[in-house]
């Protein structure tokens, strides 16, 4: 094969091609990535809005790709991603690349099974189990209904089984109508719509391209289960690598409620032996009265009582499963409708034992902080419904992502926020990635976590390619000072106020991100009595929904919680103005970051730092970045919490952020965002 042409004359064409522009930030990176390629060496690269880093990762992909032939796996946290790169990037550099590259670069989305239609499942009839809420809801069951025959109505007509074809979309409940997980498949080679099933097609067309793009949900699915999901590569681009961990985590957590016990059970009605289904049930029913009176935090030890009635469901489900999946583990026998039952049934009950299993053995280790799991029980209050469950999360997934992910890929990790307090590490060793440097110019930010023992096998670089916008000149920071520290007895009257001074002056054009649902509702309801220009808040209508009049509207306000935080993209003049109610620490009570808090405080290091700063500073740093999305944007973004400036930790945070002019005088604001809105007109 000829030699290609460099990344730097691959990405040159592409840009040109795409009707865009040399950003020297866009090249650097590109050069990074070929350059971390080659090499086999990790990547971790921050690149601010408007670099262009879907490109600078794509060109020196699809160049690897053709060159050697191995598939390139790149890996999004988020949906909207995933669309841009397959329904644009992709097809257009696909076709802009032809000619150098020598060929049309092949590119395909694989997701998890669940994700499409099962063929199988929605002509059989086979139906799921109502939650135990819905049971007593005749508007939810009407709606279940309504939105089945739609999911009927559209199968007959899709190409790619794909639930993110459905416009406007349908339920989970809904959804699980009509799909499997990959526990509840047949398997193509036993269910009798094998040949077309959607699942099966994705994954055929994702191991004869060059880029595969997924999720970070299935990476860590494919990392966990040790069951080869993606096809074979080499090389993994992680893009919005700031949610990793998150994600991974999520997957790798587990739950045990008496509602899924109960659904396992019914599932095996007719499958096997009445007495073993009335066993199951019964486990149930004990599982449920031993988790009634205890209340919802973390175990620290199994309660008393506790490990009887778990060994009590471990044993049922044990039993069930030995009937369901008799001479070894046979399980699909008869018709492919009584396999499916039989094998969704086997998916139910593994899913149980496993849990409880789980659960049971998380204690054996004595010392909290090599514990593999933390244990905590939840109660979900649903339409009146208080729902208990046992849920299980690991502790830590560095060692995963270091030996499932890091030890058999080279990896690149990017997103527009990866440094946290002006360093790379603090990211890098929650993947489980060594620190670059055991120098710290903060005492009082060491995590005491310890650098993986084979360190010198892992090797990663960092680097920071800037960003296009000048922050400096185009945005202001502003921290109100002068206001009281949060409370815990919600927004007080001079928080409200300030919100009111400061969208007066900005004539709407603000988005309001808070650290609770109740605080945003608050500040709505009270700001709506005040303010002449409308406000909107998360939950009166789908977030794309607001999020689009919010667009269209410059005097319109949003407010909102978490996921406003990171997925608003408004450039132009209908964002002049971001508020920031409080530093987003996590909740003092929040099981999995409390437990890994005091976990780095056993081995000596600043728990409060190494997790609760670090959540709050990611999540600042997100916030603040939806401020500017383009070049010619301009604002201020205003936090009311006094302590990003009085605190010995607000520097740290601060040094998180992107470099705004800072101020803490409300009068500079206010002159400024008035001065905005009359150029805005």
């Amino acid at each position: 094969m000829p030699e290609l042409p460099p990344v730097p004359e691959l990405l040159a064409t592409a840009v040109q091609a795409l009707g865009g522009k040399e950003r020297v930030g866009q090249v650097t990176m590109a050069t990074a990535v070929d350059h971390a390629i080659d090499t086999k060496e990790h990547l971790a690269v921050q690149a601010g809005t408007g670099t262009g880093k879907s490109l600078a990762y794509l060109v020196p992909s699809l160049r690897h790709a053709v060159r050697t032939g191995r598939t390139v796996v790149v890996s999004t946290a988020t949906i909207a991603l995933q669309r841009q790169l397959v329904d644009r990037d992709l097809p257009r550099l696909s076709e802009a690349l032809s000619k150098p590259l020598g060929r049309a670069a092949k590119f395909a989305i694989l997701k998890g099974r669940n994700n499409y239609l099962c063929l199988n499942k929605i002509n059989s009839v086979i139906p799921d189990e109502p939650a135990e809420a819905e049971l007593f809801d005749a508007l939810a069951i009407s709606r279940l209904g309504r939105e089945v025959q739609r999911l009927n109505e559209w199968a007959s007509d899709t190409e790619t089984g794909d639930r993110d074809e459905i416009v406007p979309g349908v339920t989970d409940r809904a959804w699980r109508q009509v799909s499997v997980s990959s526990r509840e498949c047949l398997g193509k080679s036993r269910c009798p719509f094998g040949q077309d099933c959607y699942a099966e097609r994705a994954r055929a067309e994702s191991a004869q391209a060059d880029v595969v793009v997924t999720n970070h949900a299935l990476l860590a699915i494919d990392a966990i289960s040790g069951i080869q999901v993606l096809p074979e590569h080499d090389v993994v681009v992680i893009d919005e690598a700031h949610e990793l961990v998150d994600r991974v985590t999520g997957v790798a957590t587990a739950e045990l409620a008496s509602s899924a016990i109960s659904a396992a059970a019914r599932r095996c009605t007719k499958l096997i032996d009445e007495q073993e289904v009335d066993r199951l049930e019964g486990a149930a029913e004990a599982w449920h009265e031993a988790l009634e009176d205890l209340p919802a935090t973390r175990w620290e030890r199994l309660p008393d009582g506790i490990a009887p009635v778990l060994a009590l469901v471990r044993d049922a489900a044990w039993n069930a499963r030995t009937a369901l999946a008799p001479q070894g583990g046979t399980t699909q026998q008869g018709d492919p409708e009584s396999a499916a039952a039989r094998t969704q049934a086997l998916a139910a009950i593994d899913e149980v034992h496993d849990s409880a299993v789980r659960a049971l053995t998380a204690f054996d280790e004595p010392d909290p902080a090599n514990r593999r799991d933390v244990i905590w029980l939840s109660a979900d209050e649903m339409r009146g419904v208080t729902r208990r469950s046992l849920r299980m999360a690991p502790l830590s997934v560095g060692g995963l992502l270091r030996s499932r992910l890091f030890g058999t890929a080279t990896v690149v990790l990017t997103s527009a926020t990866l440094q946290i307090g002006g360093s790379f590490d603090g990211l890098a060793i929650t993947w489980g990635l060594p620190a670059q440097s055991s120098a710290r110019g903060d005492t009082g930010t060491a995590n005491g976590a310890e650098a993986p023992s084979d360190a010198d096998k892992v090797r990663w670089s960092s680097l920071d390619v800037g960003s296009p916008f000048d922050h400096a000149k185009s945005g202001i920071l502003y921290v109100a000072k002068h206001l009281p520290a949060p409370g815990r007895d919600g927004l007080a009257p001079a928080y409200l106020d300030e919100i009111e001074r400061l969208i007066t002056a900005a004539g709407g054009r603000t988005l309001g991100l808070f650290s609770s649902m109740r605080a945003a509702k608050a500040a709505t309801e009270a700001l709506r009595e005040r303010l002449d220009t409308p406000v909107l808040c998360q939950g009166d209508d789908s977030t794309g929904a607001l999020v689009r009049k919010f667009a269209d509207d410059p005097e319109t306000s949003l407010f909102g919680t978490l996921s406003l935080w990171q997925g608003v993209d408004v450039p132009g003049p209908s964002l002049s103005l971001v508020i920031l109610d409080r530093i987003p620490f996590p909740r003092p009570d929040d099981p999995l970051l409390t437990a890994r808090q005091r976990a780095v405080e056993s081995r000596g290091g600043n728990g409060f730092m190494a997790v609760a700063a670090n959540h709050a500073a990611l999540l600042l740093a997100q916030g603040t970045g939806r401020l500017l999305r383009s070049v010619d944007d301009r604002g201020v973004v205003a936090v009311l919490d006094s302590r990003l400036a009085t605190a010995r930790y607000g520097g740290y945070l601060r040094a998180s952020l992107p470099p705004y002019w800072e101020t803490s005088d409300p009068e500079v604001v206010v002159k400024a965002l008035k001065r905005l809105t009359a150029n805005a007109v």
